[in-house]
């Protein structure tokens, strides 16, 4: 998981995850925050691309980051628990997605599609159809494959960063984006 640096007041390196969670577990609960302004952004923006949901990606990244805390001594390499956290927010999404599938495009996912300033309004007409016809191919994937996809030609991942994310091997991944993106490909191809 990508961190960010963190401002000190006086100038001192940040601590690292295990030195924090550390701190939480010996009664410092205050030294949470310093996990939450690291990983919270990032664990909303995951979930906005799984659920293409302002309110539900906010819901389920405060439930994670509350689940983290409540269960921090089961997590078992403090060290690594930006991954931990990572898998708990990626398990909130799949049963969100599972318990509620949805196939419809609201119209305020039509209106992402458009870009404020264009001119040409077939151009953005096109973009808004073929954004829409997008975001319902990937809600139609299975949740391994739309994961594994999105954090691959989303947010860019490399598959070794994946494998820690996820906890699958690499062979595997590269299977699921490959499998993603031809499901994508015939599903496109359907609509257009």
């Amino acid at each position: 998981m990508r961190q960010f640096p963190e401002v000190t007041p006086w100038g001192e390196e940040p601590a690292g995850d295990g030195d924090v969670v550390a701190r939480v577990l010996a009664g410092d609960r205050e030294a949470y925050r310093v996990l939450v302004r690291r990983y919270q952004d990032t664990l909303f923006g995951h979930a906005l691309r799984l659920t293409a949901d302002r309110d539900t990606a906010a819901d389920l990244t405060q439930a994670a980051l509350v689940k983290a805390y409540t269960e921090l001594r089961r997590c078992r390499e403090p060290e690594r628990f930006g991954a931990w956290l990572f898998r708990i927010l990626s398990n909130a999404c799949k049963d969100h997605l599972k318990s509620r599938r949805r196939r419809d495009v609201t119209l305020d996912d039509a209106r992402a599609g458009n870009a404020p300033g264009r001119s040409d309004p077939g151009s953005e007409l096109e973009r808004a159809e073929l954004g829409s016809a997008l975001r319902s191919a990937l809600s139609r994937l299975p949740d391994t494959l739309r994961e594994a996809f999105l954090l691959k030609h989303v947010d860019g991942l490399p598959y070794e960063e994946m494998t820690v994310l996820l906890g699958v091997s690499i062979p595997a991944l590269k299977m699921r984006v490959h499998r993603a993106r031809e499901a994508l490909k015939a599903m496109l191809q359907e609509v257009l």
